[in-house]
């Protein structure tokens, strides 16, 4: 008989296993990249501690025409995805997608690094993220520890995102800015990149892929082992009384691809938001032929070229209204 050390309890290949002497094994997510200047975007990068407390760092990117902009410039915050559990801020994977993005739309990034469970369990990635926010926002005077967060960031403009994990991070920290009235930043709109909701009742084409939804079930219950289920409101915002009464912006964007089971989830969101009392603007894009994640696996391909353009054209909507109204903050 296999010992608990070798039986796996939940086989998430080609991500993760879990064994049941608690043990997991990342299959995927694992490599990091340092810092630097990117010689095929000329975006520079760093990496900051934004808690000592929980050991854990921010990667900062800023566009090579920063220091020749006579304008601040507009800042997304952004969270990794990898359900809960694998992949971090440092990644190949997140660190060319936001190399290519920041040089785009000629913006500041600040992508996140969070504790990741099973070791660190949910809320700790809620927490994590909220923790770097607020330490991104304690900058808005100019007197903050980084200082091209203090020059190079117009607070007035500001952005979350994130892919799978990360878009469920992003909404519910746009929820707790409004109830925590996190001084110092304007969140202007969020990013949601097919979105990690889940739910009880099957949503669109879910009910026909019982095995995919018994998987993603297990998933959150590894990362949330105290959760309440599958209608926790944490992966179950949407069906929540008072969604989009407390959304603390008032643009959204979703992306959702057509072959991802959680395509049906970022429909739903949609509709749920639009007809709720949260009275902004949502806008949603899918992207046909592709399954989960494809722009980060596949950026050169044409979806994943368009959509990092329409990613772009978004945050800068804001910037070009107020460019034209003569309000754009100066460095």
């Amino acid at each position: 008989m296999e010992s608990a050390a070798s039986e796996i309890l939940i086989d998430g290949a080609p991500f993760f296993r879990l064994y049941k002497d608690g043990r997991i094994k990342r299959l995927s997510g694992t490599e990091n990249v340092p810092p630097g200047l990117d010689p095929k975007t000329n975006v520079e990068s760093k990496d900051l501690l934004y808690s000592q407390e929980i050991a854990q760092s921010v990667r900062i990117y800023v566009p090579g025409t920063v220091v020749t902009s006579a304008q601040k410039l507009p800042l997304l915050v952004y969270f990794h995805g990898g359900g809960f559990c694998i992949e971090s801020a440092f990644s190949p994977t997140y660190h060319n997608y936001l190399n290519a993005l920041v040089a785009e739309a000629k913006i500041v990034a600040v992508s996140v690094n969070y504790r990741r469970s099973p070791e660190h369990p949910l809320p700790a990635a809620y927490d994590d993220s909220w923790t770097a926010l607020k330490w991104v926002a304690s900058h808005y005077v100019g007197t903050g520890p980084e200082q091209w967060l203090n020059h190079y960031v117009d607070f007035e403009n500001v952005y979350l995102s994130g892919d799978s994990a990360g878009a469920n991070i992003s909404h519910h920290l746009a929820v707790k800015i409004t109830n925590e009235k996190l001084d110092g930043m304007n969140l202007v709109g969020i990013i949601l990149t097919h979105p990690f909701f889940w739910g009880k009742e099957p949503v669109g084409d879910e009910v026909k892929k019982p095995a995919i939804r018994a998987k993603m079930d297990g998933i959150w219950r590894l990362a949330y082992p105290t959760t309440s289920g599958s209608d926790d409101p944490w992966i179950n915002p949407i069906d929540d009384q008072s969604f989009g009464r407390f959304l603390g912006c008032k643009r959204v964007l979703v992306c959702v691809a057509e072959k991802d089971v959680m395509r049906h989830r970022g429909w739903y969101y949609c509709e749920k938001l639009k007809n709720s009392e949260w009275g902004g603007e949502v806008e949603m894009i899918e992207a046909q032929g592709d399954d989960h994640v494809f722009h980060l696996n596949k950026p050169n391909c044409p979806n994943a070229v368009a959509m990092l353009k329409k990613v772009a054209e978004f945050i800068n909507q804001v910037t070009k209204q107020r460019r034209a109204s003569g309000r754009q903050s100066k460095l």
